[in-house]
């Protein structure tokens, strides 16, 4: 096999043609953003995939359906721009230590199921493992925190092994490869194979289908779960202006919701201030010393901490407002404030 990379064919495919097994090509590698954001709300991407199987923390499926509806709740943040800014050299780097050759390729609708799609990183036209060189495959490429390593030690995690399967299930591959670069300097790889997570391919379809059919087409939210701190974000983004009422007099989810919330509330006071009592009580323990042993073995110790430094923001501003515009970004949040009267159990 030729030891080369190329970013991209000669002459792109034209949309319709298909470009994989089962794949008819949706949009190429090169079309702008703005119609890859229209075409993707026209189906499920392999990227959708793990936050409708709650596998994202921070991207819950109620997300997923304010997307696909044409609400504006992108916010991919940083990793986004840096996973796209290192595709490149990462899938390069892939092919190069496969003695492969990778494409560019786009956005892939399955020709019997159009909900069905992805955008495949890199298709694979010279696979390293088959005696067949042409062996149908893809690549897909990560960029990950040096704090998600540990993750990938035993192979792909869970969100990113259902995002490869969806690729699988789209395009009818055998197998798919990936390549992710941790922490800026530690590289691994590894192959997922369809025979391997036959049931679990299953239960991705039923899902996916379930999710299309009974919410984005019906038009009926699903209900929010997931990440509380990721619902009031997205729920922030989707009504950055507020006025009025509601009366929840009849919404039995609501009062359901403010009974909890009181309920976890109070066990969080109680939990934290019994957390205070007992760290008091280990210091105390400690007289002078800085750590303390149970049987001859540390059990725990003071240590200093590197907390943030404080900085007094008023005298910034009012001291040095060119310096405080530039570096001081506001951080707009909301808090829950409930009245005295339903305050505890009503």
């Amino acid at each position: 096999m030729t030891e080369t990379v190329q970013a991209g064919a000669t002459s792109a495919p034209a949309a319709g043609r298909r470009v994989t097994p089962t794949g008819r090509l949706i949009l190429p590698a090169d079309a702008d953003r703005a119609a890859w954001l229209t075409a993707r709300r026209s189906g499920i991407g392999s990227s959708d995939v793990p936050a409708i199987l709650g596998l994202v923390d921070m991207k819950p499926p109620l997300t997923v359906y304010y997307d696909k509806i044409g609400r504006d709740v992108d916010d991919a943040g940083e990793a986004a721009y840096w996973g796209t800014v290192n595709e490149e050299p990462v899938a390069r780097t892939w092919a190069m230590r496969n003695r492969s050759v990778v494409r560019r390729i786009g956005l892939v609708a399955h020709q019997d199921h159009p909900h069905w799609m992805t955008t495949l990183d890199r298709r694979v036209t010279e696979c390293p493992l088959s005696e067949d060189e042409q062996a149908p495959c893809a690549l897909e490429v990560k960029t990950r925190s040096a704090f998600k390593s540990a993750q990938w030690h035993a192979g792909a995690p869970d969100d990113v092994l259902a995002q490869m399967l969806w690729q699988i299930i789209v395009n009818s591959y055998e197998h798919m490869h990936y390549a992710v670069l941790i922490g800026g300097n530690e590289y691994h790889q590894g192959t997922v194979r369809a025979d391997q997570y036959t049931d679990v391919m299953t239960d991705i379809t039923v899902a996916v289908d379930r999710f299309w059919h009974e919410h984005v087409q019906a038009q009926v939210p699903p209900e929010p779960t997931g990440n509380g701190d990721a619902l009031t974000k997205l729920f922030r983004r989707l009504h950055p202006t507020r006025s009025g009422s509601v009366d929840i007099d009849r919404h039995d989810d609501a009062i359901d919701a403010l009974a909890d919330y009181n309920r976890h509330q109070r066990a969080e006071s109680a939990a934290k201030k019994a957390k205070g009592q007992a760290k008091a009580r280990m210091v105390a323990a400690l007289g002078d010393a800085q750590e303390a042993l149970i049987g001859g073995e540390r059990a725990y110790a003071l240590e200093p901490s590197n907390a943030a430094p404080k900085v007094d923001l008023e005298q910034l501003a009012e001291r040095w407002p060119d310096a405080y515009a530039a570096c001081v970004t506001p951080n707009p949040t909301e808090r829950i404030d409930i009245a005295k009267q339903f305050k505890g159990d009503f």
